[in-house]
Parts: structure tokens; C-alpha cells; sequence
């Protein structure tokens, strides 16, 4: 399985919100740390919101953190909220594709196998599991690597 940027800017901001539940954050903040497109990011966040996951808050102050405990989040909640609009392959569009084997096929089962038995072991997985900390401040005086006389 391969999933979309997006859904891959979702998880990565997320995780990080996992890790720091009190704290509102920007799409400025997480783009930043993760060196991420801040334009992509705030669609990414836009539906996040609309799917329950994150809340809002415009203004002075404002930001956005999770709407639950991470512990109630699964990953597979979020890849199929995040994913619903992009079919694995053709044949699973909900239109069915223009695919020519579909009449005799025999991957499609299988790959619907794959799909599920993906989305299951996502569906186990909370966000909590997968909250992704702050890298540690530098300490004082670090000197990168070198020792300074005295």
C-alpha cells in the first residue's frame, strides 16, 4: 500500500499533537518542524477537523489540537478518512474504472485481501502508540562535539 502525501502530512501532524495534547499548535509550527508545505498542511488540517479528529480555534491564541485522547484515535480511523477519495486501483473506484480484466479477474480479491488485512493491523494501532515528541533542545554550551578549554 502506498498512501498519499497528504495522508502522510496528516499522520505526521497528528503524531505530533499526540505527544503535547495541551498545547494548540499552528500549521506554521508543524510544517516547520517536519519541513513540510504549509499551504498543503492547512487542507490536510481543514480535514482533519471536518472528519473530528482535531479542533480549530481561529484568532489570537488560536491553533489547533486534538479533539480526543489520542488513546481513541486508530490509525485506520484516520488513513480511511484521509484516503476515502483515492481507490488502492482503477476497479475499486466507486464508478468500477474502465479496467478490461475486471469481467475474469482474479487480483482484485486478492489485493482487497492486502487492503484489509493493512487497514487491520492500522485499526489496532492508537495515535497514543505513535506520538512523536519534540526533539530535545540543545543543552548549554553545547559545542558540537568539541571540548572547550578552560
Amino acid at each position: 500500500m502506498r498512501l498519499t502525501q497528504f495522508t502522510d502530512f496528516g499522520l505526521r501532524a497528528l503524531m505530533r499533537l499526540a505527544a503535547d495534547t495541551h498545547r494548540s499548535f499552528s500549521t506554521s509550527d508543524i510544517a516547520a518542524e517536519f519541513g513540510i508545505s504549509r499551504n498543503h498542511l492547512t487542507k490536510v488540517i481543514r480535514d482533519l477537523a471536518d472528519a473530528g479528529f482535531v479542533h480549530t480555534q481561529r484568532g489570537v491564541g488560536g491553533g489547533f489540537r486534538l479533539a480526543r485522547p489520542p488513546e481513541e484515535i486508530t490509525l485506520g480511523q484516520v488513513v480511511r478518512s484521509l484516503e476515502q477519495r483515492q481507490a488502492l486501483v482503477e476497479c475499486f473506484r466507486e464508478d468500477g474504472g474502465d479496467c478490461a480484466l475486471t469481467p475474469r479477474c482474479r487480483l482484485k480479491g486478492k489485493l482487497a485481501q492486502a487492503r484489509e488485512a493493512f487497514m487491520r493491523t492500522l485499526d489496532e494501532t492508537t495515535l497514543a502508540e505513535c506520538a512523536y515528541p519534540p526533539s530535545p533542545p540543545p543543552s548549554r554550551g553545547a559545542t558540537n562535539g568539541r571540548r572547550l578549554s578552560s
